[in-house]
């Protein structure tokens, strides 16, 4: 054989080694679930209850429900990449006294005490089961209830407003693309070539109907707070964008600003719808 040949062999072989290593590793790079439950509403003083449900894949889901005031918007809460449940105690205590919203968080397949694992389009199916959940509890309709998605959860909330029509959406700290992240994150290095999981929120969401409130930290040194400007500027009206000075990715609900902001943006869908 040639020496053009082998090296071309050789370059193959290397090649392919680094696409299946890529696509074993992909996963554990962007989801990061835990599955112990090491706190629940009850530890802030929360009325809660487990519901289980299941997908339309028949994986069964994990959520929690905390009633709010009558006649208030429920939350469908989609958190991070990292965790679970328990580690969003904090936030819901927050909302949930300061607002008195009813909030419904779900652990996505693999997170805490759900079943399966997790993947782009798994997450997509949580995600409509979820709301599925909240209409049957509430007898009411999906244009009652505010999608809110933390990070990788914005993606999710993202996919789900335009395939149903929500009273409004929430987005703290959203990316562009998982390939976006990756070129961030990782440049010089083509693993944005290799990636099969999209969660394209920039090229999606043009297509939602309900209005927008994006809230970014000034100081995210995950996500840039540039792409949380971009999947803004690519969204239809309404929408509002925040920034929170001296916040990063984890501790935007943290600030004083963020709470007065979210009542704000939820009075005025109450007085628009």
């Amino acid at each position: 054989m040639k020496r053009w040949a082998r090296t071309a062999l050789l370059l193959l072989a290397v090649a392919g080694l680094i696409y299946a290593g890529v696509v074993f590793l992909e996963n554990r790079f962007i989801y990061f679930p835990a599955r112990a439950i090491t706190a629940t509403p009850a530890d802030s003083g929360l009325d809660f209850e487990d519901v289980y449900f299941s997908t339309g894949d028949d994986v069964r889901l994990h959520g929690w429900w905390i009633a709010g005031d009558a006649n208030r918007p429920t939350l469908l809460w989609f958190h991070g990449n990292g965790g679970n449940l328990s580690d969003r105690v904090e936030i819901f205590a927050k909302v949930h006294d300061e607002i008195g919203v009813g909030i419904f968080s779900i652990d996505y397949r693999g997170y805490g005490r759900s079943e399966g694992s997790p993947s782009e389009d798994g997450l997509y199916a949580d995600a409509a089961a979820a709301l599925e959940t909240v209409i049957a509890r509430t007898d009411t309709e999906s244009t009652d209830v505010v999608a809110v998605g933390q990070s990788l959860g914005s993606a999710v909330a993202v996919e789900l407003a335009t395939d149903r029509e929500l009273a409004g959406v929430v987005l703290e700290a959203p990316f562009t693309s998982v390939p976006d992240m990756a070129r961030h994150h990782y440049s010089p290095l083509p693993v944005a070539l290799l990636l099969r999981t999209g969660f394209n929120t920039k090229s999606k969401i043009g297509g939602i109907g309900a209005p927008l409130l994006v809230v970014h930290g000034q100081e995210d040194d995950i996500v840039p707070v540039d792409m949380g400007r971009e999947v803004y500027d690519a969204a239809p009206e309404p929408k509002v964008f925040e920034v929170i000075a001296g916040a990063g990715h984890n501790d935007i609900f943290l600030s004083e600003a963020y709470l007065g902001i979210l009542q704000a943006f939820l009075e005025d869908l109450e007085r628009s719808g």
